[in-house]
Protein backbone atom coordinates (compact mmCIF):
# COMPACT_ATOMS: atom_id res chain seq x y z
CA UNK A 1 0.00 0.00 0.00
CA UNK A 2 1.52 3.28 -1.11
CA UNK A 3 1.35 6.33 1.12
CA UNK A 4 -0.17 9.55 -0.21
CA UNK A 5 3.17 11.15 -1.14
CA UNK A 6 4.34 8.17 -3.18
CA UNK A 7 0.96 7.99 -4.93
CA UNK A 8 1.24 11.67 -5.84
CA UNK A 9 4.82 11.26 -7.06
CA UNK A 10 3.77 8.27 -9.18
CA UNK A 11 0.94 10.30 -10.68
CA UNK A 12 3.31 13.19 -11.45
CA UNK A 13 5.76 10.79 -13.13
CA UNK A 14 3.07 9.17 -15.27
CA UNK A 15 1.57 12.53 -16.24
CA UNK A 16 4.97 13.92 -17.17
CA UNK A 17 6.01 10.82 -19.13
CA UNK A 18 2.73 10.75 -21.07
CA UNK A 19 3.29 14.39 -22.02
CA UNK A 20 7.02 14.32 -22.78
CA UNK A 21 7.77 10.70 -23.76
CA UNK A 22 11.07 11.17 -21.88
CA UNK A 23 12.21 9.38 -18.69
CA UNK A 24 11.36 11.52 -15.68
CA UNK A 25 14.04 12.72 -13.25
CA UNK A 26 13.64 13.62 -9.59
CA UNK A 27 14.45 17.26 -10.46
CA UNK A 28 11.37 17.45 -12.71
CA UNK A 29 9.15 16.08 -9.93
CA UNK A 30 10.54 18.53 -7.35
CA UNK A 31 9.76 21.36 -9.74
CA UNK A 32 6.20 20.15 -10.38
CA UNK A 33 5.36 19.09 -6.82
CA UNK A 34 2.95 21.59 -5.28
CA UNK A 35 4.41 21.33 -1.77
CA UNK A 36 8.01 21.82 -0.60
CA UNK A 37 9.91 18.55 -0.97
CA UNK A 38 13.62 17.76 -1.25
CA UNK A 39 15.33 16.05 -4.16
CA UNK A 40 16.63 13.39 -1.77
CA UNK A 41 13.08 12.55 -0.63
CA UNK A 42 11.88 12.27 -4.21
CA UNK A 43 14.87 10.09 -5.18
CA UNK A 44 14.22 7.77 -2.26
CA UNK A 45 10.52 7.51 -3.07
CA UNK A 46 11.26 6.86 -6.74
CA UNK A 47 13.71 4.12 -5.75
CA UNK A 48 11.05 2.52 -3.57
CA UNK A 49 8.45 2.79 -6.35
CA UNK A 50 10.91 1.09 -8.69
CA UNK A 51 11.62 -1.65 -6.15
CA UNK A 52 7.85 -2.21 -5.76
CA UNK A 53 7.49 -2.58 -9.53
CA UNK A 54 5.66 0.67 -10.30
CA UNK A 55 8.58 2.29 -12.15
CA UNK A 56 11.31 1.14 -14.48
CA UNK A 57 14.73 2.64 -15.19
CA UNK A 58 15.81 2.67 -18.85
CA UNK A 59 19.47 1.68 -19.28
CA UNK A 60 20.45 4.90 -21.03
CA UNK A 61 18.81 7.35 -18.62
CA UNK A 62 18.91 8.41 -15.00
CA UNK A 63 15.16 9.03 -15.09
CA UNK A 64 12.30 6.60 -14.57
CA UNK A 65 9.32 5.52 -16.67
CA UNK A 66 6.08 3.86 -15.52
CA UNK A 67 5.78 0.09 -15.67
CA UNK A 68 2.57 -1.72 -16.62
CA UNK A 69 1.91 -2.07 -12.88
CA UNK A 70 2.41 1.69 -12.44
CA UNK A 71 0.02 2.47 -15.28
CA UNK A 72 -2.54 0.10 -13.77
CA UNK A 73 -2.52 1.86 -10.38
CA UNK A 74 -2.63 5.21 -12.18
CA UNK A 75 -5.67 4.18 -14.23
CA UNK A 76 -7.54 2.47 -11.39
CA UNK A 77 -6.93 4.89 -8.53
CA UNK A 78 -5.24 8.15 -9.51
CA UNK A 79 -7.28 9.52 -12.40
CA UNK A 80 -10.38 11.69 -12.49
CA UNK A 81 -12.17 10.95 -15.74
CA UNK A 82 -13.30 14.47 -16.58
CA UNK A 83 -10.59 15.36 -19.12
CA UNK A 84 -12.99 16.53 -21.81
CA UNK A 85 -13.59 20.12 -22.92
CA UNK A 86 -16.86 21.86 -23.73
CA UNK A 87 -15.69 22.13 -27.34
CA UNK A 88 -15.15 18.36 -27.49
CA UNK A 89 -18.55 17.70 -25.93
CA UNK A 90 -20.17 19.95 -28.52
CA UNK A 91 -18.23 18.31 -31.36
CA UNK A 92 -19.25 14.81 -30.25
CA UNK A 93 -22.88 15.89 -30.00
CA UNK A 94 -22.85 17.35 -33.50
CA UNK A 95 -21.25 14.23 -34.98
CA UNK A 96 -23.58 11.73 -33.29
CA UNK A 97 -26.71 13.74 -34.02
CA UNK A 98 -26.24 13.30 -37.78
CA UNK A 99 -29.07 11.33 -39.37
CA UNK A 100 -27.81 7.87 -40.25
CA UNK A 101 -29.26 4.88 -42.06
CA UNK A 102 -28.51 2.31 -39.38
CA UNK A 103 -26.49 1.18 -36.39
CA UNK A 104 -23.40 0.31 -38.44
CA UNK A 105 -23.11 3.82 -39.82
CA UNK A 106 -23.54 5.27 -36.33
CA UNK A 107 -20.76 3.00 -35.06
CA UNK A 108 -18.48 4.21 -37.87
CA UNK A 109 -19.19 7.85 -36.99
CA UNK A 110 -18.45 7.20 -33.30
CA UNK A 111 -15.22 5.40 -34.26
CA UNK A 112 -14.05 8.31 -36.42
CA UNK A 113 -15.01 10.89 -33.78
CA UNK A 114 -13.10 9.08 -31.03
CA UNK A 115 -9.97 8.90 -33.20
CA UNK A 116 -10.22 12.57 -34.21
CA UNK A 117 -10.33 13.75 -30.59
CA UNK A 118 -7.80 11.35 -29.03
CA UNK A 119 -5.40 11.04 -32.01
CA UNK A 120 -5.08 7.29 -31.49
CA UNK A 121 -6.00 4.33 -33.68
CA UNK A 122 -9.63 3.41 -33.12
CA UNK A 123 -11.15 0.06 -34.05
CA UNK A 124 -14.75 -1.13 -33.87
CA UNK A 125 -17.19 -3.87 -34.80
CA UNK A 126 -20.93 -3.72 -35.19
CA UNK A 127 -23.36 -6.11 -33.51
CA UNK A 128 -23.28 -9.82 -34.29
CA UNK A 129 -25.79 -10.39 -37.05
CA UNK A 130 -26.98 -13.75 -35.75
CA UNK A 131 -28.00 -12.30 -32.38
CA UNK A 132 -30.20 -9.53 -33.80
CA UNK A 133 -33.98 -9.89 -33.74
CA UNK A 134 -35.87 -9.55 -37.01
CA UNK A 135 -37.98 -6.42 -37.41
CA UNK A 136 -38.92 -7.01 -41.04
CA UNK A 137 -38.13 -9.31 -43.96
CA UNK A 138 -38.88 -8.10 -47.46
CA UNK A 139 -38.54 -9.84 -50.83
CA UNK A 140 -38.46 -7.66 -53.95
CA UNK A 141 -38.82 -9.23 -57.39
CA UNK A 142 -35.97 -8.33 -59.77
CA UNK A 143 -36.90 -10.72 -62.57
CA UNK A 144 -38.77 -13.95 -63.18
CA UNK A 145 -35.90 -15.92 -61.62
CA UNK A 146 -34.31 -13.37 -59.29
CA UNK A 147 -35.29 -11.42 -56.18
CA UNK A 148 -33.69 -9.33 -53.49
CA UNK A 149 -34.06 -10.39 -49.86
CA UNK A 150 -33.79 -7.67 -47.20
CA UNK A 151 -33.63 -8.20 -43.43
CA UNK A 152 -34.05 -5.28 -41.01
CA UNK A 153 -33.36 -5.90 -37.32
CA UNK A 154 -34.75 -4.25 -34.23
CA UNK A 155 -31.49 -2.31 -33.79
CA UNK A 156 -31.60 -0.82 -37.29
CA UNK A 157 -29.15 -3.28 -38.83
CA UNK A 158 -29.89 -3.86 -42.54
CA UNK A 159 -28.74 -6.90 -44.50
CA UNK A 160 -29.60 -7.64 -48.12
CA UNK A 161 -28.84 -10.39 -50.62
CA UNK A 162 -29.65 -11.41 -54.20
CA UNK A 163 -31.42 -14.77 -54.62
CA UNK A 164 -31.48 -16.64 -57.95
CA UNK A 165 -33.79 -19.52 -58.91
CA UNK A 166 -33.81 -22.41 -61.39
CA UNK A 167 -37.48 -21.92 -62.18
CA UNK A 168 -39.82 -18.99 -62.60
CA UNK A 169 -41.43 -17.29 -59.61
CA UNK A 170 -44.52 -15.09 -59.60
CA UNK A 171 -45.54 -11.88 -57.85
CA UNK A 172 -48.21 -13.83 -55.97
CA UNK A 173 -45.58 -16.21 -54.62
CA UNK A 174 -43.41 -13.30 -53.50
CA UNK A 175 -46.36 -11.69 -51.76
CA UNK A 176 -47.10 -14.95 -49.96
CA UNK A 177 -43.45 -15.35 -48.93
CA UNK A 178 -43.35 -11.79 -47.56
CA UNK A 179 -46.44 -12.42 -45.45
CA UNK A 180 -45.29 -15.85 -44.30
CA UNK A 181 -41.74 -14.88 -43.33
CA UNK A 182 -42.82 -11.77 -41.42
CA UNK A 183 -45.70 -13.53 -39.70
CA UNK A 184 -43.47 -16.37 -38.48
CA UNK A 185 -40.14 -14.61 -37.88
CA UNK A 186 -40.79 -11.03 -36.73
CA UNK A 187 -39.26 -10.62 -33.28
CA UNK A 188 -37.20 -13.79 -33.63
CA UNK A 189 -33.36 -13.96 -33.85
CA UNK A 190 -31.96 -14.04 -37.39
CA UNK A 191 -30.24 -17.33 -36.61
CA UNK A 192 -33.69 -18.96 -36.55
CA UNK A 193 -33.56 -18.95 -40.38
CA UNK A 194 -32.04 -22.42 -40.70
CA UNK A 195 -32.67 -25.86 -42.24
CA UNK A 196 -35.53 -26.66 -39.91
CA UNK A 197 -37.28 -23.47 -41.00
CA UNK A 198 -36.72 -24.47 -44.64
CA UNK A 199 -38.50 -27.76 -43.99
CA UNK A 200 -41.32 -25.95 -42.20
CA UNK A 201 -41.91 -23.56 -45.13
CA UNK A 202 -41.85 -26.38 -47.65
CA UNK A 203 -44.39 -28.32 -45.60
CA UNK A 204 -46.69 -25.34 -45.02
CA UNK A 205 -46.56 -23.61 -48.42
CA UNK A 206 -45.92 -26.67 -50.57
CA UNK A 207 -43.71 -24.57 -52.87
CA UNK A 208 -41.04 -26.27 -54.96
CA UNK A 209 -37.79 -26.99 -53.15
CA UNK A 210 -36.09 -25.11 -56.00
CA UNK A 211 -37.80 -21.95 -54.73
CA UNK A 212 -37.51 -22.47 -50.97
CA UNK A 213 -33.94 -23.75 -50.74
CA UNK A 214 -32.17 -20.81 -52.51
CA UNK A 215 -34.03 -18.39 -50.23
CA UNK A 216 -32.97 -20.15 -47.04
CA UNK A 217 -29.41 -20.69 -48.26
CA UNK A 218 -28.91 -17.00 -49.05
CA UNK A 219 -30.62 -15.79 -45.89
CA UNK A 220 -28.51 -18.19 -43.86
CA UNK A 221 -25.35 -16.73 -45.42
CA UNK A 222 -26.37 -13.39 -43.93
CA UNK A 223 -26.44 -15.00 -40.50
CA UNK A 224 -22.92 -16.34 -40.97
CA UNK A 225 -21.60 -13.11 -42.50
CA UNK A 226 -18.26 -12.12 -41.00
CA UNK A 227 -18.23 -9.20 -38.61
CA UNK A 228 -16.95 -6.01 -40.20
CA UNK A 229 -14.04 -4.28 -38.53
CA UNK A 230 -13.64 -0.51 -38.89
CA UNK A 231 -10.27 1.20 -38.38
CA UNK A 232 -9.62 4.91 -38.03
CA UNK A 233 -6.50 6.98 -37.32
CA UNK A 234 -3.82 4.37 -38.01
CA UNK A 235 -1.52 7.01 -39.49
CA UNK A 236 -1.74 9.06 -36.29
CA UNK A 237 -0.17 6.26 -34.26
CA UNK A 238 2.95 6.27 -36.41
CA UNK A 239 3.59 9.88 -35.43
CA UNK A 240 4.16 8.78 -31.81
CA UNK A 241 7.77 8.43 -30.57
CA UNK A 242 7.31 4.74 -29.72
CA UNK A 243 6.86 3.90 -33.39
CA UNK A 244 10.37 4.99 -34.25
CA UNK A 245 11.12 1.40 -33.25
CA UNK A 246 10.80 -0.61 -36.47
CA UNK A 247 10.01 -3.77 -34.52
CA UNK A 248 7.17 -2.09 -32.61
CA UNK A 249 5.78 -0.51 -35.77
CA UNK A 250 5.82 -3.85 -37.64
CA UNK A 251 4.16 -5.57 -34.70
CA UNK A 252 1.46 -2.90 -34.63
CA UNK A 253 0.74 -3.33 -38.34
CA UNK A 254 0.54 -7.12 -37.95
CA UNK A 255 -1.96 -6.75 -35.10
CA UNK A 256 -4.18 -4.44 -37.15
CA UNK A 257 -3.98 -6.80 -40.14
CA UNK A 258 -4.97 -9.90 -38.15
CA UNK A 259 -8.74 -10.06 -37.93
CA UNK A 260 -8.77 -12.73 -35.21
CA UNK A 261 -6.65 -10.52 -32.93
CA UNK A 262 -8.91 -7.53 -33.57
CA UNK A 263 -12.02 -9.55 -32.75
CA UNK A 264 -10.42 -10.89 -29.56
CA UNK A 265 -9.55 -7.32 -28.54
CA UNK A 266 -13.12 -6.15 -29.04
CA UNK A 267 -14.97 -9.21 -27.74
CA UNK A 268 -14.57 -8.26 -24.08
CA UNK A 269 -16.62 -6.70 -21.32
CA UNK A 270 -20.30 -6.02 -20.93
CA UNK A 271 -22.63 -3.32 -22.20
CA UNK A 272 -21.78 0.16 -20.87
CA UNK A 273 -18.51 -1.28 -19.57
CA UNK A 274 -15.13 0.37 -20.26
CA UNK A 275 -12.32 -2.20 -20.17
CA UNK A 276 -8.60 -1.38 -20.01
CA UNK A 277 -5.79 -3.80 -20.83
CA UNK A 278 -2.21 -2.64 -20.25
CA UNK A 279 0.74 -4.50 -21.75
CA UNK A 280 0.93 -8.15 -20.81
CA UNK A 281 -2.45 -8.08 -19.04
CA UNK A 282 -3.71 -9.35 -22.40
CA UNK A 283 -3.31 -13.07 -23.10
CA UNK A 284 -1.85 -12.26 -26.51
CA UNK A 285 1.96 -11.97 -26.47
CA UNK A 286 1.84 -9.65 -29.50
CA UNK A 287 0.01 -7.04 -27.40
CA UNK A 288 2.59 -6.79 -24.60
CA UNK A 289 3.85 -3.37 -25.77
CA UNK A 290 0.39 -1.86 -26.19
CA UNK A 291 -2.63 -0.73 -24.22
CA UNK A 292 -6.22 -1.33 -25.25
CA UNK A 293 -9.32 0.51 -24.05
CA UNK A 294 -12.75 -0.74 -25.18
CA UNK A 295 -16.42 -0.17 -24.50
CA UNK A 296 -19.62 -1.85 -25.62
CA UNK A 297 -22.78 0.09 -26.40
CA UNK A 298 -26.28 -1.31 -26.15
CA UNK A 299 -29.99 -0.86 -26.59
CA UNK A 300 -31.47 -2.00 -23.31
CA UNK A 301 -29.59 -5.21 -22.56
CA UNK A 302 -28.79 -5.93 -26.22
CA UNK A 303 -25.16 -5.56 -27.33
CA UNK A 304 -25.02 -3.55 -30.55
CA UNK A 305 -21.28 -3.15 -31.03
CA UNK A 306 -17.90 -2.44 -29.49
CA UNK A 307 -15.43 0.41 -30.00
CA UNK A 308 -11.83 0.34 -28.84
CA UNK A 309 -8.55 2.24 -28.90
CA UNK A 310 -5.17 0.58 -29.32
CA UNK A 311 -1.94 2.45 -28.70
CA UNK A 312 1.36 2.36 -26.80
CA UNK A 313 1.35 1.89 -23.03
CA UNK A 314 2.30 5.58 -22.82
CA UNK A 315 -1.27 6.49 -23.63
CA UNK A 316 -3.12 9.59 -22.48
CA UNK A 317 -5.53 7.49 -20.41
CA UNK A 318 -7.26 10.48 -18.88
CA UNK A 319 -8.22 11.91 -22.27
CA UNK A 320 -9.00 8.53 -23.87
CA UNK A 321 -11.24 7.25 -21.09
CA UNK A 322 -12.97 10.60 -20.51
CA UNK A 323 -13.86 10.93 -24.19
CA UNK A 324 -14.74 7.26 -24.51
CA UNK A 325 -17.07 7.39 -21.50
CA UNK A 326 -18.82 10.46 -22.87
CA UNK A 327 -19.23 8.96 -26.35
CA UNK A 328 -20.46 5.73 -24.79
CA UNK A 329 -23.05 7.59 -22.71
CA UNK A 330 -24.14 9.78 -25.62
CA UNK A 331 -24.33 6.83 -28.01
CA UNK A 332 -26.23 4.63 -25.59
CA UNK A 333 -28.66 7.43 -24.72
CA UNK A 334 -29.34 8.09 -28.41
CA UNK A 335 -29.75 4.39 -29.22
CA UNK A 336 -32.13 3.82 -26.32
CA UNK A 337 -34.25 6.80 -27.41
CA UNK A 338 -34.67 5.19 -30.82
CA UNK A 339 -35.79 1.87 -29.39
Amino acid sequence: MLDERKRKILKEIVDEYIESAEPVSSAVIVEKYEQAISSATVRNDMAELEKAGYLEKPHTSAGRVPSAKGYRLYVDELLNYDDISLEEIKYIGEKLENKVAGIEELTKIATTTLSEITHYTTVSIGPKTSKQNIEEIKFVMLGTRMLMGIIVTDTGLVRETIIKFDEDITEDQIETLNYFFNNKLKGEPIEKIDTSFEEYIFRELKYSVKIIRPIIEQMHKLVEEEEKIYLEGTNKSFELPEFKSLELAKNFVNILDTKEVMLDILDTGFADDVKIYIGDESDNEDLKDFSIVTFKHAIGDKDVGTIGIIGPKRMNYSKVISVMKYISKKLNDDLNKKE
